[in-house]
């Protein structure tokens, strides 16, 4: 059974840094395409990152140069580096497994629970 567990949130202010990390196991995590999601009160969830199985890696407009993704398949885990953060930067923060195909099978997307994030001014 699929887990993924983010972990390494909390309230900071603004300008501060924090790292999330998501723990998956279950899965084939080398093989894995991941992303990091946000989803603030009243608004859809959003996309923040993607990381693929060999580390290509994709941004949100309104996270570049500020947040970096990155895996570690030794640990079966992505973090999400988030530096100069904002206000706006608050949502609970949600790790997904991407759905894609490999070696001949499909693999569903998957989410995590999310881990909350509250940037004060």
């Amino acid at each position: 059974q699929v887990q993924l567990v983010e972990s390494g949130g909390g309230l900071v202010q603004a300008g501060e840094s924090l790292r999330l990390s998501c723990l998956a196991s279950g899965m084939i995590f080398s093989i894995a395409d991941m992303g990091w999601y946000r989803q603030a009160p009243g608004k859809q969830r959003e996309l923040v990152a993607t990381i693929t199985s060999r580390s290509s890696t994709n941004y949100a407009d309104s996270v570049k140069g500020r947040f970096t993704i990155s895996r570690d398949n030794a640990k079966n885990t992505v973090y999400l580096q988030m530096s100069s953060l904002k206000p706006e930067d608050t949502a609970v923060y949600y790790c997904k497994r991407e759905p894609r195909y490999y070696g001949g099978s499909y693999y569903p997307g998957y989410w995590g629970q999310g881990t909350q994030v509250t940037v004060s001014s």
